[in-house]
């Protein structure tokens, strides 16, 4: 495999496996999804927008977005990002439970997270859910974020 192959393919496994360079700690079984912008959804061309983490055991959910507006525009130039944005915001809402966001953000986080990464056929749109094992799940998200999302 050529150099360049063989650190992507390293980086995607760093990326599935969770792992950030300063977890430390007991490692807990965790979950994510990431979430996409496919404007276009009969293409099913799309643009990574953010992602949803679940620890359980730790007792964390989190989602972060960090939509890469250049991408989508070059991908849909006529996606309405106004339209968009509030969306992305709401699963992030949604994920910290607030009781704002209406009557989803109230449920417990299990709950909270089985409904955002259930799969869907619209604009937003879940990844199919991935596992792995972390010691800190908020840096993990991060790490998840900018691995498969801010590339």
């Amino acid at each position: 495999m050529p150099a360049s192959r063989e650190a992507g393919a390293s980086a995607v496994r760093a990326a599935a496996s969770g792992e950030s360079p300063d977890a430390g700690g007991a490692r807990q079984p965790f979950e994510y999804a990431i979430v996409r912008v496919v404007p276009r959804v009969e293409r099913g061309e799309g643009v990574n927008a953010g992602i949803v983490l679940m620890c359980r055991p730790r007792r964390f959910l989190g989602a972060r977005m960090a939509l890469d507006e250049g991408a989508l525009r070059a991908l849909a130039p006529d996606c309405d990002l106004d339209a968009v944005r509030p969306h992305l915001d709401l699963i992030v809402r949604i994920a910290d439970g607030d009781r704002t966001a209406g009557p989803i953000a109230a449920l417990a986080a299990p709950e909270r997270f089985h409904w955002l990464v259930s799969p869907s056929s619209t604009i937003i749109q879940p990844s199919a859910v991935h596992t792995g094992l972390t010691a800190d799940p908020a840096a993990t998200l991060e790490h998840l974020v900018r691995t498969l999302v801010q590339r």
